[in-house]
């Protein structure tokens, strides 16, 4: 049971289902799915894939995670960030496709992310969620954010542009403002203050599937397309096919799978980690990993774009009281019975208003609050959330999560090279070593004793800093005794440890002496095991610093 559980967390909790909870679930699934539906189709526009596949996405990885994921209330289905890095991949590999087309290359897609997701939980790569900072995401989900609007500004103005990237696009758009049709603009307008009127003073109502449903109204009684508003069209009505994808398309299409499935880990784990509640397990990192993959590669098999965990229909889900993933599940329902019964009804809806839909549901992706937030916090994490911003603007989404991982790698290399070294002084009375600043001037130190403080790992990229840091304080001071003092230090790499060496042997050499205090015991075994560690001795290794000041004081001065 324990190994079934293992393989199908469903297994972990379905036994200890609570019949109170059903009527939980219930209306959180129904509700979801007001929100679900229509979103999901305006994220298969966004990927210029027909409507109906947004449903499909919205069926399968559904009930898959429902079985195989772990956390309570995350929907996994589509977001506009792996919406529009899908629409990139698809443009490139079959540019100018057919629907059919498309749709095979997006199911590709799908495989191949589902792929890499599954990969990486058997690798127990969970961490992988980390790979990208806070401040990067804001910016790359801003730039994001800011290219699916710019790309809904035709279909809310009632123009066609050629696309050929964000600032051409722009210009484009400028040439052809004279050929606005205004009663697209003005229907468009409509929609738009709907939905945030909506969102604004009535925002436990579905506003996504009211505006739908009025769209659809009104183009149904109003005769829109009559007054030249454009329809979406035909939906395709019925249950998904079985369909294999096209894997003639595989090497086009792998390193935007990798991207995809990146972002869908991030997106999913952030989303899983933002709602958890008193009392519910922290969802399994590598299990979701390998529970999206899996929702990906069984949905590939039935016409879905990639999937993936997202914060606002998750927040629907829990906001409206999901017990568990049998909400998921019923929601899956809905998405049914919208495909057997209310595919044509679709086909009426003015692409003003899927637009509309659109650029809400994307605008919440640029949050001036949070770029905010951290410029008063960190100028720096302010700067790499802009570069991700430009990353997205300038190279393209697909480039821009390349962007985004790499400026969060520079980023942590920077942090890992900038480890203060602290000057240390004794509070006068006591055995407390601290930093010495201008606020204690009374704390004391030593005539030719100089005690350091390093913190956080040594290794081959922060070891030359620090060295020199080191060499500037010793030139400064010209003590007789150097004490290292390491319990802040993890970890001593194999480079940094032969410097460390090469260091003691000059310092030697000009009647200067090392002593090291408090080693971790990692990083004891590590000099224990080098010639620094026979050099050395247990006479020049201490406990704390308190034994190290009075072997000074006794012996050295």
């Amino acid at each position: 049971m324990k190994i079934l559980g293992t393989i199908l967390p469903m297994m972990n909790w379905l036994p200890s289902y609570q019949k109170d909870w059903l009527r939980y679930d219930l209306v959180a699934g129904l509700t979801a799915a007001a929100v679900v539906i229509p979103k999901a189709m305006a994220y298969a526009a966004i990927a210029g894939l027909p409507l109906v596949v947004g449903l499909y996405t919205s069926l399968v990885p559904l009930v898959v995670y429902a079985v195989m994921g772990t956390s309570r209330p995350l929907s996994v289905t589509s977001t506009s960030t792996i919406a529009i890095l899908a629409a990139g991949a698809l443009g490139q590999a079959v540019p100018g496709g057919d629907a059919a087309s498309l749709v095979a290359a997006s199911a590709t897609l799908a495989l191949l992310a589902g792929a890499f997701l599954v990969l990486a939980g058997l690798l127990r790569l969970g961490v992988v969620a980390n790979l990208i900072s806070d401040p990067v995401l804001t910016g790359f989900k801003a730039g994001i954010g800011v290219v699916i609007v710019l790309d809904q500004l035709p279909k809310l103005l009632g123009i066609h542009i050629t696309k050929a990237g964000f600032f051409r696009d722009i210009l484009s758009i400028g040439k052809h403002l004279p050929e606005t049709s205004l009663p697209t603009l003005l229907f468009a307008l409509a929609m738009l203050a709907l939905m945030l009127g909506l969102e604004h003073f009535a925002p436990r109502v579905p506003a996504p599937r009211v505006t739908v449903a009025i769209g659809i109204a009104a183009a149904y009684s109003a005769g829109l397309d009559k007054a030249g508003i454009a329809l979406v069209g035909t939906v395709q009505a019925g249950l998904p096919s079985f369909a294999l994808p096209n894997l003639s398309l595989v090497v086009h299409l792998w390193p935007a799978a990798l991207g995809i499935a990146l972002m869908s880990f991030v997106e999913t784990a952030a989303a899983g980690r933002a709602f958890i509640r008193r009392g519910d397990t922290l969802p399994d990192a590598n299990q979701e990993l390998v529970a999206t993959g899996m929702a990906n590669l069984a949905g590939s098999l039935f016409h879905i774009m990639p999937a993936g965990g997202g914060t606002s229909q998750t927040a629907v889900n829990d906001g409206a009281g999901a017990r568990s993933q049998v909400a998921g599940l019923v929601t899956a329902a809905v998405v049914v019975a919208t495909l057997l019964f209310l595919a044509p009804l679709f086909g009426l809806m003015p692409h003003p208003t899927l637009a509309a839909v659109v650029v809400i549901a994307s605008v919440g992706l640029i949050s001036p609050a949070e770029f905010r937030a951290i410029r008063q916090i960190r100028s720096m994490e302010f700067r790499w959330a802009l570069i991700a911003v430009a990353g997205v603007l300038l190279l393209g989404t697909l480039k821009g999560i390349l962007v985004a991982v790499l400026v969060s790698l520079v980023a942590l290399i920077i942090r890992a090279n900038r480890h203060p070294l602290l000057v240390l002084g004794r509070k006068p009375g006591t055995n407390v070593f601290r930093p010495r600043s201008p606020e204690h001037p009374e704390d004391e130190t030593f005539s030719g004793l100089l005690m350091l403080r390093p913190a956080g790992a040594i290794y081959f990229g922060n070891a030359p800093t620090l060295g020199q840091k080191m060499r500037g304080l010793i030139d400064e001071y010209t003590p007789r005794v150097v004490v290292l003092e390491l319990r802040a230090v993890p970890d001593l790499e194999f480079t940094a440890l032969r410097m460390l060496t090469d260091g003691e042997e000059k310092l030697r050499e000009a009647g200067t002496v090392l002593w090291l205090v408090a080693l971790n015991p990692e990083v004891l075994a590590v000099v224990q095991n080098s010639p620094l560690g026979a050099r050395l001795g247990r006479e020049r290794m201490f406990f704390t610093l308190e034994q190290a000041v009075d072997k000074y004081q006794r012996e050295c001065r």
